[in-house]
Parts: structure tokens; C-alpha cells; sequence
């Protein structure tokens, strides 16, 4: 199922300066990997070392936050939108 992965400033610059992205897939993670195959240096910034989602980084099936929906493993439908944001610190 195609569907589109919004990535922010700062990390579509490892996407070749995408900021978004059209990708087949049945799940959150299938989506996640087949950007991660594509794009490698976007891996560690999706995905921790065991596959699961980088923690600091957030992200949103549509409106709801993937780690409250099912993770990797939440079932995505024709024209979802993935939305990625990465964690802001400061003081």
C-alpha cells in the first residue's frame, strides 16, 4: 500500500534532501524498512539497534503516535502519512 513519509529538514538531508517520500508497505515497520534499505544512513535514526523504534525520535501514523498504536507492527492503509519528529533539547 503506497504512502507518504514526511521527514523534517534534518533528516532528509540523509534522503537525499527529500522531505517526502512515497513508499509501499503493510505495516509501520515495512514502510521503516524499505526507507531504511533505500536510504541507509536513515536507519539509525528510525530504528535502535534491535529494530525497534529510535526513541528519540517520534512517529506519527497520520495523527497518532505509532508507540500508542502498535509500534513498528501497526497496520498502515493507501494514502496514510508517516510523519517523523526527532527530539528537540535545549536550555
Amino acid at each position: 500500500m503506497p504512502l507518504i513519509i514526511h521527514l523534517p529538514a534534518v533528516l532528509a538531508r540523509l534522503a537525499g534532501g527529500n522531505r517526502q517520500l512515497t513508499v509501499e508497505g503493510r505495516t509501520v515497520g515495512e514502510a521503516v524498512g524499505q526507507v531504511s534499505a533505500a536510504y541507509p544512513g536513515l536507519s539509525e535514526r528510525l530504528r535502535d539497534g534491535q529494530g525497534r523504534p529510535y526513541p528519540y525520535v517520534t512517529i506519527y501514523l497520520n495523527d497518532r503516535d505509532i508507540r500508542l498504536a502498535g509500534g513498528f507492527d501497526t497496520p498502515v492503509s493507501d494514502g496514510d502519512e508517516l510523519i517523523v519528529v526527532p527530539a528537540v533539547a535545549g536550555g
